[in-house]
């Protein structure tokens, strides 16, 4: 059985992996890129599972679902392809300010504790004692989870296209998908390329914003659309805080991410498009992220700037993100993509239904 995966970011990555464990099936994944090249290039990696207010149904379930897997697959993927891909286990703090409620916290770490899952609701005392950085007259405590994690979203790409590339499944970068062939019988039998046609018996548009044009073609159009986040590395040459504990922090939706040596993530922006469709980078709104990263951290005010970058993340438009399943009228189309902010921590998850849309149970 063919199968088609057009983008190789993380999502397309991870479910080109997971279809490698199926016998029988011949995977092609086709990038006009190299692999996590757009968003997931620009991605945090920060897992934002446990601790989200998603409690049921979906949204929930892909969380859990996710961060179940990433325990057994990031070992997994190092032991088949000999790299480290760097993995925060010390789970995220996210700060409490002056006018959040903390009784929501407390009822989800209540809610959390039923489903098995753990969250501790920190006063200022004990913040001030186990992460003496953060340092605000703002802060007025924290919720720490310990089962969340980060990571870094490109080194996971690429390990898992060598992974997949190891169990067969034969990549093509720098190829363009110009089309998919018209439906015959409510099935698309091949993807056209700049290097010919590839025949299919299932085809897989994981293709973030290349989505919409794909789809729209096929007189199903999926509108997705721009959202860039800018981010920034900054080295202070030695950790924030306590060294022997350096979860990633969130305040005020700002990530401050530790990568290591003294080096912090801080972002990121979140930059909707003009009324043309145009979207360029702010610089006000990166420095206002960094800006407030030293409000929260106030150490980091002496930190050097490594190097700014961006990227632009794929969010449906009139719809939740992210976008799974058959597209509409077409029996053998599955649609993984419109991840919004959450691919890097939805891709196992959406690798799983994928597959079993495939393959079934």
């Amino acid at each position: 059985m063919n199968i088609a995966i057009i983008g190789c970011g993380v999502v397309g990555a991870a479910i080109a992996y997971e279809l490698s464990q199926v016998p029988g099936l011949k995977i092609t994944v086709f990038d006009k890129q190299p692999p996590a090249q757009a968003s997931t290039g620009a991605a945090l990696g920060v897992l934002v599972g446990i601790i989200s207010h998603k409690i049921k149904g979906k949204a929930w379930k892909l969380r859990q679902t996710s961060i179940q897997r990433y325990e057994t697959l990031i070992p997994e993927l190092e032991a088949l392809t000999g790299h480290t891909i760097p993995f925060n286990r010390q789970g995220i703090l996210s700060l409490c300010l002056e006018a959040e409620d903390l009784a929501g916290w407390e009822n989800l770490a209540e809610i959390r504790h039923s489903q098995g899952w753990e969250l501790e609701i920190w006063d200022k005392a004990k913040l001030k004692d186990i992460c003496p950085q953060v340092n605000s007259p703002l802060v007025i405590g924290a919720v720490y989870s310990p089962q969340d994690r980060q990571l870094d979203p490109t080194a996971l790409t690429l390990a898992l296209v060598e992974a997949a590339q190891q169990k067969g499944v034969t990549f093509h970068f720098g190829m363009d998908v110009s089309s998919i062939s018209t439906p015959e019988n409510s099935k698309c039998n091949s993807v056209e390329t700049t290097a010919g046609n590839f025949a299919a018996d299932w085809i897989i548009i994981s293709a973030g914003l290349g989505s919409t044009a794909l789809t729209a073609q096929l007189n199903q159009k999926i509108d997705i659309r721009p959202v860039l986040g800018q981010a920034l590395q900054v080295s202070l040459g030695h950790p924030l805080g306590n060294p022997d504990f350096q979860p990633a922090i969130n305040g005020n939706d700002v990530h401050i991410v530790p990568i290591g040596g003294g080096d912090y993530w801080i972002g990121a922006t979140v930059e909707f498009p003009i009324n043309t469709g145009e979207i360029t980078a702010n610089q006000e709104l990166l420095e206002s992220v960094k800006q407030q990263a030293i409000a929260l951290c106030p150490e980091l005010a002496t930190a050097k700037i490594v190097r700014t970058w961006s990227g632009l993340r794929p969010r449906p438009e009139g719809r939740p993100a992210p976008v799974i399943g058959e597209l509409p009228g077409l029996s053998n189309v599955l649609l993984a993509t419109g991840h919004y902010r959450n691919g890097v921590l939805l891709a196992p998850a959406t690798a799983t239904m994928i597959r079993e849309k495939i393959i079934g149970q």
